[in-house]
């Protein structure tokens, strides 16, 4: 069918239309950490209250939402985009599971690198769980790929 791929396109155009994105605030909070538990692949042990909050203190603009024009309140996907002066740092991409496929994984990875790029970033990095087949696929199609050669090192820090 000639025309499917082109409607398929003013489709996603129309849904991503009323996608807005915003930083997040400390209201935002519980709605975030059930987007996070609904949505995200594996937890963190920052996946709190007090983790997010101590986030938003430290670089309130870092939290980027996605809320639809209909419901500004109610997040439906996230991404933080950390800067630490060398780095650009992403991390818990996540889009509630009847908002996939929409473009707002791909809109919120697009405002967070316009984040990074205003701020001097050069490179972006994105923590991925292995096993997360369709992180995978969200990743690459923004032109994220791994890097064999590095591996990831942690310390749990005492309370």
């Amino acid at each position: 069918m000639p025309g499917a791929s082109a409607e398929a396109a003013a489709r996603q155009a129309r849904m991503t239309d009323r996608i807005v994105l915003r930083t997040a605030t400390a209201d935002d909070i519980p709605a975030l950490l059930d987007l996070w538990a609904r949505a995200a692949k594996g937890a963190s042990i920052t996946d709190d209250e007090a983790g997010v909050a101590a986030l938003l203190a430290r670089d309130p603009d870092c939290l980027i939402v996605a809320t639809t024009a209909d419901d500004p309140a109610t997040p439906v996907g996230t991404v933080i985009a950390g800067w630490d002066g060398w780095r650009c740092h992403l991390y818990r991409l996540a889009v509630a599971p009847d908002h996939r496929r929409r473009g707002i994984g791909a809109a919120l990875l697009a405002a967070a690198e316009e984040r990074f790029t205003a701020l001097g970033g050069r490179r972006a990095d994105a923590m991925v769980l292995d096993d997360n087949a369709p992180g995978h696929r969200t990743w690459q199609a923004a032109g994220y790929r791994p890097e064999p050669q590095w591996s990831r090192w942690v310390k749990p820090l005492p309370a």
